[in-house]
Formats: structure tokens, sequence, C-alpha cells
């Protein structure tokens, strides 16, 4: 069976790494949760205790990263987001505060006409869209 998990890579070398960014997701959320987590032994050249590739869950998801050693052109981009249902306004509330925190708020908590929404981009660079 076919299977898709989102998969976002950090950057540590231009940005924070794996680590800190499923550190922080997993607090975030009540089901938050490392399922797997295989970090480079000491003396990898690609760097010692960086994230070679995890899996956590938040908010029902699965997703998976890495730590890539090499500096992109590329990073994140708001053209791909995280969409999540909330299940009050306090949450929803919560959740953006606490993304926007060093991050980029691109549509603040409101009712744009199909209900309470924003749009948040947090300090690793991933996009959040949160409805209520």
């Amino acid at each position: 069976m076919n299977e898709a998990i989102p998969f976002f890579t950090f950057q540590p070398g231009r940005d924070a790494g794996a680590s800190a960014a499923m550190e922080f997701y997993t607090t975030l959320f009540p089901d938050g949760r490392v399922l797997e987590e295989r970090r480079r032994p000491a003396g990898d050249p690609l760097g010692e205790g960086t994230i070679e590739l995890a899996e956590f869950v938040v908010a029902g998801q699965r997703f998976r990263c890495s730590d890539s050693p090499p500096i992109h052109e590329w990073g994140f981009t708001p053209a791909v987001s995280v969409w999540v249902t909330c299940d009050s306004a306090e949450e929803q509330r919560r959740l953006f505060e606490a993304l926007a925190v060093d991050g980029k708020e691109h549509m603040p908590l409101d009712d744009y006409g199909f209900g309470p929404f924003g749009w948040v981009e947090d300090r690793f660079g991933i996009s959040w869209q949160l409805s209520a």
C-alpha cells in the first residue's frame, strides 16, 4: 500500500535543526510525540548528533524530518502549509500565539468570512493554517 507522509528538511547550518522543531511541536499538541529518532553518531562527517531521520506526530498527523548537512539555496515556503482544525477558539489562539513567536503572521487571527482563521509561519519556517 502506498503511504504519503509530509517530510521536513531542516538545515541546521542556516536555521534551527530538526530536534528543536520536533521538541517544540510535540509540546504544543496534546498528542505530540516522537515515534522514532535516529541521530548521526560521534565523528560522523555529516554532523554528530544531528537528525539523520525522525518521525513524530502532532494533531493526528505523522511527519518525518531530517537535518541536511549541506546548505541548500531553498528553504521552506508558505505555499505548502500544515492545516490544523482546532477544537476551540482558545486552542486556536494558544497555538497561533506560540507558533508566531519569532515567526511571521501571514494572516492574523480573524474571521475572513469562512470562520475563525489564522495563518502563521513559525521560527523554523514551517507555515501553519489554523481554523476553528
